[in-house]
């Protein structure tokens, strides 16, 4: 039996945070498979990108921005940034011993060892979480024998937040990318091939377009929200849907610089349309 403290916490909302409008691909997910929840968005647009710093420097950040979310009340946490994920979860535990925490690199892992009947995996990110091979610690620990290659594909992030996700120049790019990972695998190419950074399920469609035969996309925005979906319901701390009203919950967004830009390039990442004054400017 749950506690009336557990009760009385399920009404509060789940906070996410990313650097910017990426993790908004996450926040859709969650919305899909947790439509009465209530949820807290925070883009921390004025210290973007994430992947091309240092782990210290994004452990700051995450620490700074989950402050935010923390004050305004949450049951849960949600990192939509594999950047982040892969570096600030051991401060984060230290700081809020009680507040739950999901990451999308620890999902996102299980679903491509799932999804390998080789073993044999491609990941794709940033930066940051390419030089912190936190995704090749992860997928080990499911999969010892695994036969993992990554890339960073920097450019990715760009293009996304243009809404340059289509065209011959965009799949020059990806090509351009992805023949030498896809070259890393001689015994016919990877089972599956992760997208690692939350701006990259924008870009699946081109992706797809050069990706051999048979390989298979691992969005983690999907496990991450099944992760939360599980999580809350071990704890308890599921949103009783009598207290949902018309049976949607709501969404606040914060963001730390340009709330125009946010709510204009969000739309990309979201599906659905976001308007400027949806979006509260936020001083970390």
């Amino acid at each position: 039996m749950h506690s009336d403290s557990a009760t009385s916490t399920a009404h509060l909302p789940i906070g996410v945070f990313d650097s910017g409008v990426g993790g908004l691909t996450v926040l859709r997910a969650l919305k899909k498979a947790l439509p009465h929840e209530d949820f807290l968005y925070l883009g921390d647009t004025a210290r973007l990108p994430y992947g091309t710093k240092s782990g210290a420097t994004v452990a700051r950040y995450a620490l700074q921005t989950t402050r935010v979310l923390v004050d305004q009340g949450i049951k849960l946490l949600v990192i939509a940034c594999n950047t982040a994920s892969s570096v600030a979860l051991p401060g984060l535990a230290e700081a809020y011993p009680g507040l739950p925490v999901v990451g999308v690199i620890e999902p996102g892992a299980r679903a491509c060892c799932a999804r390998a009947p080789h073993g044999r995996i491609a990941v794709i990110a940033t930066n940051g979480t390419v030089r912190g091979a936190a995704y090749q610690t992860a997928i080990l620990r499911h999969r010892p024998e695994a036969t993992i290659a990554t890339r960073s594909t920097q450019l990715f992030v760009a293009l996304a937040e243009e809404g340059w996700t289509h065209g011959p120049e965009v799949e020059a790019v990806a090509e351009r990318y992805l023949a030498p990972l896809m070259a890393e695998f001689p015994e016919g190419g990877p089972d599956c091939l992760v997208l690692g950074c939350t701006h990259f399920p924008a870009m699946a469609e081109t992706i797809r377009k050069v990706l051999p035969e048979g390989v298979c996309l691992v969005d983690s925005a999907e496990t991450t929200a099944e992760s939360v979906a599980e999580e809350l319901a071990e704890r308890g701390l599921l949103k009783p849907r009598a207290n949902s009203g018309d049976g949607s919950g709501s969404v606040r967004f914060f963001a730390t610089d340009d709330p125009e830009r946010f709510a204009r390039v969000g739309e990309i990442f979201l599906g659905t349309p976001l308007a400027v004054g949806d979006v509260t400017l936020v001083d970390l």
